[in-house]
């Protein structure tokens, strides 16, 4: 169970038996420390300063190379206008494998970018769909966005299984979903999870981007509370970013054959459903996708991810996305939830991004190969 603020006045959250992650003001960690320790609270500190390790991440930009776009630095993260530079300059360098669009808006107006990724072989291919971003916190899920486009650029002609998926397939990558949450999350609040729409009656921001498809919404996994960080919305597609990616994806059904969305963290490969526990028709073949895929990504470091249906996996939610997508004749939807396991959670750090995207591409590949595949 991971809870972001707790005062303790209130620990609604916490429940016996689990595990809780808590950030508590610098000025009351004298009294909370001794009240853990008289309870026999078994606690570890993960973060002495969390404030310093913000701004590790935010600041001192000016004395790295972030901007350079001939030297792009993938080991960094990067605010949402230099990952629309890098987007906007990969379209014009690689005009023969890269095409940048805008699927619609954002609440604050924001164009909502996409790169189709591949070789103009054919007038028809099978697509998979890659966003990463669809929770702002969650920096490490456009970080391994411009990674993959990276590798796909870099490694096209050198790679038999990268040409053969780029002339095959193309890849429909959306770098930051949720565009104005990004944004805010460099500006304003590191850990700001939801969108940016504006909810008069409680004077509370954003939906969570990720409870506000049409299928069972704001079932179980969601709250109507706008000020809560689960918000399902006042109705479905509410928000303008899933409403132009739902229409996209409606509309290019019968060609997109996967589904990837990348968040963080907990180190898992999720597939359907998340709303109830269920086995998905066509479970043998996404099992067996997901079992290569997890093996492949264990090669590179030894991590292991476990994987499975998300609702038994991980949690029952309602109105994801990639429930949506399989409901929507998708049939290979993935979640992956990307390092660690906890101890620095949405902070992960900037020399992690390496061996995360490198052991994540290649459960990606798996997938993607896998795809081209007949599977029994």
């Amino acid at each position: 169970l991971q809870v972001d603020l707790w005062q303790p006045s209130s620990p609604f959250h916490i429940i016996e038996g689990t595990v809780a992650d808590v950030r508590v003001p610098q000025n009351t960690t004298r009294s909370l420390l001794p009240f853990l320790q008289q309870e026999n609270i078994h606690y570890t500190i993960l973060i002495s300063d969390l404030q310093e390790a913000i701004e590790n991440q935010t600041g001192g930009r000016s004395h790295r190379n972030r901007r350079s776009l001939s030297g792009y630095n993938y080991e960094v993260y990067h605010s949402l206008e230099e990952i629309e530079d890098w987007m906007h300059y990969l379209n014009r360098t690689y005009s023969d494998l890269v095409h940048m669009f805008s699927v619609g808006k954002s609440y604050e107006g924001r164009p909502l970018y996409v790169l189709k990724l591949g070789k103009r072989s054919r007038p028809y291919k099978k697509a998979v769909w890659i966003d990463c971003g669809i929770h702002a916190r969650e920096w490490i899920g456009p970080a391994f966005c411009q990674w993959f486009v990276k590798e796909a650029l870099q490694t096209y002609q050198t790679d038999p299984d990268m040409r053969k998926m780029l002339t095959q397939l193309y890849f429909y990558i959306m770098p930051v979903f949720n565009v104005d949450g990004y944004h805010f999350s460099w500006t304003n609040d590191r850990f700001w999870r939801k969108t940016r729409s504006k909810n008069m009656r409680f004077h509370c921001h954003g939906v969570d981007a990720n409870r506000n498809w049409k299928v069972k919404w704001c079932d179980e996994g969601a709250s109507l509370h706008p000020c809560d960080d689960t918000y399902c919305g006042p109705f479905p597609e509410s928000e303008p970013e899933v409403k132009a990616v739902a229409h996209f994806l409606r509309k290019h059904r019968k060609q997109i054959k996967a589904y990837l969305s990348f968040h963080a963290y907990a180190q898992m490969l999720l597939y359907p459903y998340s709303y109830k526990y269920a086995t998905i028709p066509n479970f043998n073949c996404v099992e067996s996708a997901a079992y290569n895929a997890v093996n492949a990504l264990q090669s590179a470091y030894g991590v292991r991810y476990r994987y499975g249906p998300a609702s038994s996996t991980l949690y029952v939610s309602s109105g994801s996305s990639m429930d949506w997508a399989y409901k929507n004749g998708i049939p290979y939807a993935f979640a992956f939830e990307l390092r660690d396991t906890g101890h620095f959670g949405f902070l992960l750090p900037e020399m992690l991004i390496k061996p995360t995207c490198t052991e994540t591409m290649l459960a990606v590949k798996n997938i993607t190969l896998h795809l081209l595949k007949k599977c029994h």
